[in-house]
């Protein structure tokens, strides 16, 4: 097989210290020597005016402005050239003459006359990333650097630091370049890698002497993470970067499709949900099993619909895991009462008919305490019930004779922020219709916000094009 030719070959130049050129004074000549003293590089500015912020740094002598007019000459004792100008005559005299002299030269956004070329920078530094398409698109570079900040936590740079710290010292504790290799690849992977995103630096180093002092010790984490309500655009960046790094999944059912697809491809996967019912995996023993996983020294994610502290049980399940000794994360999620009701239109505060909201499940245990009606059916306030289409008629009653208006607005979300999403209105007294045979998972909203969904809709679909129910049901 042959190699095929590349234009450009991909280097890190070290500028610290070195004299850069730059040809221009406006606000690209401003980006591009932003960059190059962080790079640590001694900048000569040649331009006839300077753009404000420029001529600051030029007042503190952070920046060289060298002359008003360029000269060939100003070449010969530099590193490198940029030019920065609308003046095409111009930008050609540079390059030739930095070509000619054989220094590296960039003309702001003309291909032709670069000898290196600017890529697109993921920057976590010490760690950086460059993008480069060879200038022939570069915007297809800039969405790719978009789209791995996303993967890349903030906090890598850091990590790089430390290891660069503790580098000599593990050297001298692990001769072998293997058991360098798998230690370093256990930190990174593990809970130095968790205490580091959270911030608590303190923490990371003792687990990374811990490790260094118990290398066969083979413990690893749960990270409990919030799904979001369906739309798999709705996981948080950081819930993304923790299920890209999972060993094994335990997730529920009200775990999207879209979501379940951005694990990474090589970790179990094991559905542990719950659906009313229906035979589902009883708590403690998906308790169990996520303790278990984590004792044998897999990194697990407990990957739970909507926010994992909101309705979902996941306070009992880090219960289990503290008791047990196995170290835990949380990462929240979108709960299902913010993402479906802004999918809906249904703002859940109003200055003009809501003051507050109260968040309920209408599944609980039947020994837990009963639920306060009457400061539930107080006015001006809204209901967002998770789980309580099987109770609607009880709601709807409970409501009403404590004092709710029959005619309060009331809106059944199913299936909020998906695709097939569709939205129910009606009056609190047709609750139990409603909800009747609304397709789950469920959302009650109860108050007078409802109102604005007609106006506010946003998130709806053409039922002939795209083979799915109606996204709105109006049966007031």
């Amino acid at each position: 097989m042959s190699c095929s030719a590349v234009d450009y070959l991909p280097l890190f130049a070290a500028l610290k210290n070195r004299p850069v050129l730059v040809i221009g004074g406006g606000e690209i000549a401003v980006r591009k020597i932003t960059f190059l003293r962080r790079a640590g590089a001694k900048v000569r500015v040649v331009a006839e005016q300077l753009a404000p912020e420029l001529a600051e740094q030029a007042e503190t002598g952070d920046v060289e402005w060298l002359a008003t007019a360029f000269d060939e000459a100003q070449i010969d004792s530099v590193f490198l050239v940029i030019a920065a100008t609308d003046d095409s005559a111009l930008n050609q005299r540079v390059f030739e003459a930095a070509d000619a002299r054989q220094r590296l030269v960039n003309v702001v956004d003309n291909q032709p006359l670069c000898s290196f070329i600017f890529p697109s920078i993921v920057d976590r530094s010490p760690l950086l990333v460059a993008i480069a398409s060879g200038g022939s698109a570069p915007v297809l570079s800039r969405l790719l650097r978009e789209k791995i900040e996303a993967l890349l936590p903030t906090n890598l740079g850091k990590m790089a630091e430390a290891a660069n710290y503790w580098r000599h010292h593990i050297k001298t504790r692990m001769p072998s370049v293997n058991a360098r290799r798998r230690f370093w690849e256990r930190i990174f992977r593990g809970r130095f890698a968790s205490l580091m995103a959270a911030g608590n630096e303190a923490a990371a180093y003792k687990a990374l002497e811990e490790e260094l002092d118990n290398p066969e010790r083979t413990i690893g984490e749960i990270a409990l993470v919030g799904a979001g309500p369906g739309d798999a655009g709705l996981l948080t960046l950081r819930g993304l970067q923790v299920i890209q790094q999972a060993d094994v999944v335990f997730y529920d059912h009200l775990v999207s499709d879209g979501v379940r697809e951005l694990v990474r491809r090589d970790a179990e996967m094991i559905c542990v949900g719950k659906r009313a019912g229906s035979h589902s995996v009883p708590q403690h023993d998906t308790n169990r099993m996520l303790v278990e996983a984590a004792q044998a020294g897999k990194n697990v994610v407990r990957l739970k619909g909507g926010d994992p502290f909101i309705f979902g049980r996941g306070g009992e399940e880090l219960q289990a895991a503290a008791e047990a000794g196995v170290p835990f994360q949380v990462v929240p999620g979108v709960t299902a009462a913010a993402g479906a009701t802004a999918y809906a239109g249904i703002p859940l505060t109003h200055r003009d008919y809501a003051q507050s909201v109260t968040f309920v499940t209408g599944h609980y245990k039947a020994d837990s305490a009963a639920l306060d009606w009457a400061l539930l059916a107080q006015s001006r306030q809204t209901l967002a019930i998770y789980m309580g289409t099987m109770k609607a008629a009880e709601i709807s009653q409970q409501l009403i004779q404590h004092g709710r208006d029959s005619q309060t607005p009331v809106a059944v979300i199913s299936r909020g922020t998906r695709a097939d999403q569709q939205v129910t209105v009606g009056t609190l007294e047709q609750l139990e219709s409603l909800a009747k045979n609304a397709p789950m998972p469920a959302l009650l909203v109860i108050g007078e916000v409802v109102q604005l969904h007609h106006q506010l809709a946003w998130f709806q679909h053409n039922p002939q094009q795209e083979g799915f129910s109606s996204s709105v049901v109006n049966l007031a």
